[in-house]
């Protein structure tokens, strides 16, 4: 089943269940400042409200663009009243369009439901690359300046999280909620196993050892 993913800025990303559609699963998750904060595989739509606490929502919508997980994303701002001037303004810092909020359940899905039906729709990047490794998304293969990396489905998905969030402490709980293994609810020392295998896998194509652990906390990707 082909998975739909929606990031909104404002609470409602935490407070709505999956939608299936059409052989389609529709997921909505809380977008921060720093961006998505698990694996984004499949096409993503984020809606990125005018104003917001911590950032402003122009801001934001540079943010998206220049962040290569979030590149080719379909932005909507969501705007606190239809005003021209400020339709040019979100357009120009990266939205795709507007609508003029407060968003509901029922008006996200509707919007998504009908650009798509038009053929509006961005899929997540295909590729990675930073230093010595690169990730090609489509041919689930990584590799270690031009080595292949021996990876498990599992491994890869660990591999590309990490990527996406590098030189940063993540804990065990950060790595299964990152990998969407929520349900059902796994092991945290199943982590452990995963982060053994990956660390095996990196080594056999040379790349050392760049998976740091951070005794009582969690793990670091480091990469230059």
């Amino acid at each position: 089943m082909d998975v739909i993913n929606i990031f909104l800025t404002g609470e409602l990303g935490e407070s709505l269940d999956d939608f299936v559609h059409d052989q389609r699963r529709f997921t909505f998750d809380r977008l921060g400042p720093d961006g998505p904060r698990r694996l984004v595989e499949g096409p993503m739509w984020a809606f990125v409200d005018w104003v917001m606490d911590d950032l402003a929502g122009l801001e934001m919508c540079r943010r998206l663009r220049a962040d290569a997980r979030t590149a080719d994303a379909h932005v909507t701002m969501v705007l606190e009243e239809d005003d021209a001037e400020d339709r040019r303004r979100a357009l120009r810092a990266g939205a795709d369009d507007y609508v003029v909020g407060p968003l509901t359940r029922t008006a996200v899905l509707d919007r998504v439901l009908a650009l798509q039906a038009r053929g509006v729709e961005r899929h997540a990047t295909q590729r990675f690359d930073a230093g010595a490794l690169s990730i090609d998304m489509a041919a689930l293969q990584a590799r270690w300046n031009g080595e292949p990396i021996p990876l498990r489905p599992n491994e890869f998905r660990l591999l590309r999280f990490f990527a996406e969030n590098p030189n940063r402490v993540l804990t065990r709980e950060d790595l299964i909620s990152g990998l969407g293994k929520r349900e059902p609810p796994i092991d945290e020392r199943t982590v452990d196993v995963w982060i053994g295998r990956l660390r095996r896998a990196i080594k056999s194509a040379g790349g050392g050892n760049p998976l740091r652990t951070v005794r009582s906390m969690g793990y670091v990707f480091d990469l230059n």
